[in-house]
């Protein structure tokens, strides 16, 4: 129970002993405070512990001959209150619960509020709490809140509520991740995404070859520069369009090569750029293109022994081959410069590099233990916003998207016991679409699913796989959601509030396509822009597409 604030528990031993009670209080005055609260239950034989978040348990301890080996016979389960007077004798209070409760669990098994007999005075699937009016000093006549079935059910001695979900009882697709590639690089992670490798610049001054693997469905990107310290002399491979452009500058004028091949097909390709004797070409899977000549009559060389692979450093500034300078989202194995096999072990630096896996598809993974923070300096929803994503995920729980503020204003996008819920407050309390597919695990089947939440003033339309839920708010004159914070995509940091998710469940899979819309104005999320990334990984999702 919740008096005045503090949690107490009250028992009735089976042998007819006195009621043993035990209270709990908050270390901040009141656990009445609106925010979310955890309470864990254990009973062990003769030993009771109840521990609200993560304070110390309290413990009660039970008497008589047959405790130990006494089950409880239970035939109704209430959840928020009792009819009648069915309490009046054995509870401190017979005032219902008022407030939200989630993730209910007994004897290691998650209880479905769908499934109650009987519910009174209950909105279900929906949190929408605001401050309680006053109320008078008598009580009034308490109404069953929920009745969950329990047909006789023997109570195990040992009874633990646990935070997670334990039991399922039906089954979501497995998550299995496949094998890394040998001396395989993913570059894009990161801004600013490199790996610098020494080569013996004496060799390229008369000619040069560069060969590598590459696969990627990046459409732009840079995969190799090399350059003299003055950048007059360089040679660069980009990628522009999905095709590849190969530039070079002896100081006498750049000359350009383009393959007219597309290679962002995610298939692993075979790529050469070769200069000798004043041409230069690039050959694609044994496909070569035509020869470019180079002006003026000098044909040397002159560069530093570095091979930029995958991209530049942060704190460099390449001048002279456009605006494709960025890292490449890409996988990159076998590098060589003048037949001279590169790896890894003598590189100079390394920056936001990670293994490849031996298949992949588009999309950035989340491993299930961190988010990825976009829009440092706070993103204002206002009035209308559509946003847009595609998701992959093996789990039944998870945080998709949350955009907050300091007061209650905030959107919320999640996956909660395989549904989809939409929250939008725009500061006169939460609305919420949810989508409830027909089968329960048909969103963690590890294929990918698409989700479009729209907010138009005080409605919000939640379109899953083609769906679509309506949903308005009865405060027609509240039509903006004034948030400032950054936006969370998979989850969010411990200390940060979210004033419309539910659920604190990082996301377990991968997102792709990721659009945030305003009137005409969209704007396309990179998450290897991110300005923090915990547990993410941006251009990299394991597996085949489905």
């Amino acid at each position: 129970m919740l008096v005045n604030g503090h949690v107490e528990l009250h028992i009735n031993p089976v042998d007819g002993a006195s009621t043993r009670k035990t209270v709990i209080k908050s270390p901040t005055g009141t656990y009445s405070d609106g925010q979310e609260h955890s309470i864990i239950l254990l009973r062990n034989k003769r030993l009771v512990s109840v521990q609200v978040d993560e304070g110390k348990p309290a413990e009660v301890k039970l008497n008589g001959p047959s405790v130990d080996t006494a089950a409880i016979n239970a035939s109704s389960f209430f959840i928020g209150g009792v009819p009648g007077k069915m309490g009046a004798t054995m509870l401190r209070t017979s005032q219902s619960f008022y407030g939200c409760i989630q993730n209910l669990i007994l004897n290691m098994e998650q209880l479905d509020f769908t499934m109650v007999i009987k519910y009174e005075k209950v909105q279900m699937d929906s949190c929408m709490l605001t401050e309680k009016p006053a109320v008078n000093n008598e009580e009034p006549d308490a109404q069953p809140t929920v009745i969950l079935p329990v047909t006789e059910r023997k109570l195990s001695l040992t009874t633990a509520i646990q935070k997670s979900y334990v039991t399922k009882a039906f089954e979501c697709a497995q998550e299995v991740l496949p094998g890394h590639v040998p001396d395989a690089h993913q570059f894009g992670l990161t801004t600013g995404s490199h790996m610098i490798l020494p080569f013996d610049q004496s060799a390229v001054r008369r000619k040069l070859s560069v060969q590598l693997t590459l696969r990627t469905y990046a459409t732009s990107g840079l995969i190799y520069y090399m350059a003299h310290q003055n950048q007059v002399d360089y040679a660069a491979l980009q990628l522009y369009d999905g095709k590849l452009h190969f530039l070079f500058d002896m100081g006498k004028g750049r000359t350009e090569t383009i393959h007219p091949v597309q290679i962002n097909d995610g298939k692993w390709h075979t790529i050469s750029t070769e200069y000798i004797k004043r041409k230069s070409t690039v050959t694609v899977d044994g496909q070569e293109s035509t020869s470019t000549s180079t002006p003026g009559e000098s044909n040397s060389l002159d560069v530093e022994g570095k091979l930029y692979l995958g991209g530049l450093p942060p704190s460099y500034m390449a001048k002279n081959v456009g605006n494709v300078t960025h890292s490449i989202p890409a996988c990159i194995s076998s590098v060589s410069v003048n037949s001279k096999q590169l790896n890894r072990e003598g590189a100079l630096s390394i920056h936001g590099v990670n293994k490849c896996y031996i298949s992949a598809q588009q999309g950035t993974y989340f491993d299930g233990t961190g988010f990825a923070a976009l829009v440092k300096e706070g993103y204002k929803v206002r009035s209308d916003l559509n946003i847009s994503l595609e998701f992959r995920t093996t789990a039944r729980n998870g945080v998709l998207l949350g955009i907050s503020s300091a007061k209650v204003d905030a959107i919320g996008l999640e996956i909660v016991n395989g549904r989809v819920l939409f929250h939008v407050n725009n500061g006169a309390g939460r609305i919420t679409a949810i989508y409830k597919p027909e089968d329960t695990n048909s969103l963690c089947d590890g294929k990918w699913h698409q989700i479009h939440a729209n907010k138009i003033k005080h409605k919000i339309v939640l379109i899953v796989d083609g769906n679509t839920i309506p949903t308005d708010s009865p405060h027609v004159q509240s039509t903006s959601a004034d948030t400032n914070n950054p936006v969370y995509v998979g989850g969010y940091p411990a200390g940060v509030k979210q004033n419309c998710l539910t659920s604190q469940t990082s996301f377990r899979g991968c997102i792709r396509n990721l659009k945030l819309m305003k009137g005409t104005q969209t704007e396309a999320n990179d998450f290897s822009k991110a300005f923090e990334l915990r547990g993410v990984f941006p251009h990299s999702c394991p597996g085949t597409e489905l």
